[in-house]
């Protein structure tokens, strides 16, 4: 049996489905929901629904029990996530879990130094957490995934064009739907027995080429502006963005500008058999017929 947290999210739903495409049994597959109500897609194609959270320690025990292979999807809580990974790890140990997987950060600078620290500091927790715990374990450690990048741009980015302050740095960009697929068929293969796999792209990009590719679907020119990070903050105060999404996307560009996504080794592709989605081809998708 394995069981996938987080499973009404965008990535832990995306294993699921792969792990069903490729001939797993619905009834060998479980998943851990807070509310069942939100996961009647999932039950209707015969997945195993466990309710429980990363707050409720007793509830993650019974809902972990029977099963060998755990996915761990790391929490969207930054404030309370170590504590709520520290729970599920400890829970999957009680309750007898023979393997757990988990989905971490890549970076290049896993210091107090980084400007994203705030995301980096409860994942590399987790991650001694795990290895620590005695339980076989595999970790993914997930690059920004390119699905991220139209929220950094903006919903008018075909009429403003790119406004980041990121450089002209490249980054390892890669698909949540690669990276899900890459955890299913870990899930479903042997061998991977504490392993760390880097889960990047086979290509460093940067957003000037983004701006070029986008230029290309669009059929206009866009333009890519990386101001300072002061004038930054500045701009996307006076448009009326909350300071807290200002200060998140500021700290992703300042990390890719001094890069900290960008890669030379990847498992991606290994894991998924063929290359991954390209930074063209997934902006195509998104973009085209704007």
């Amino acid at each position: 049996m394995v069981l996938i947290t987080g499973a009404t999210g965008h990535y832990g739903k995306a294993v699921i489905n792969h792990l069903l495409e490729k001939g797993i049994h619905a009834k060998d597959i479980s998943a851990l929901v807070r509310d069942e109500a939100k996961a009647g897609d999932l039950k209707a194609k015969g997945v195993n629904l466990r309710v429980g959270d990363y707050d409720d320690y007793n509830a993650l025990v019974a809902a972990f029990r029977g099963v060998d292979k755990l996915l761990l999807v790391s929490g969207s809580d930054v404030v309370n996530r170590d504590k709520q990974q520290e729970n599920a790890v400890n829970a999957a140990k009680e309750a007898g879990v023979r393997h757990i997987l988990y989905t971490s950060f890549k970076s290049n600078n896993e210091t107090e130094s980084s400007p994203i620290a705030f995301v980096s500091k409860s994942h590399l927790a987790t991650e001694k957490q795990i290895k620590e715990s005695g339980m076989f374990y595999t970790i993914f450690k997930n690059n920004l995934y390119l699905d991220i990048l139209p929220m950094f741009f903006g919903e008018k980015v075909v009429e403003t064009g790119i406004f980041l302050p990121a450089g002209e740095t490249k980054a390892a960009y890669a698909s949540r739907d690669n990276m899900a697929e890459a955890a299913a068929n870990v899930l479903m293969g042997k061998g991977h027995e504490n392993k760390i796999y880097n889960i990047s792209n086979t290509e460093n990009t940067s957003l000037i080429e983004a701006a070029q590719y986008l230029s290309e679907i669009v059929g206009k020119p866009i333009n890519y502006v990386s101001p300072s990070t002061e004038v930054y903050f500045e701009t996307m105060t006076q448009a009326g963005v909350p300071v807290e999404y200002i200060g998140f996307f500021a700290g992703f560009a300042e990390a890719i500008k001094q890069g900290e996504f960008v890669t030379e080794n990847t498992d991606l592709e290994s894991l998924l058999g063929r290359k991954p989605t390209s930074l063209k081809e997934y902006l195509t998708k998104i973009y085209s017929g704007v």
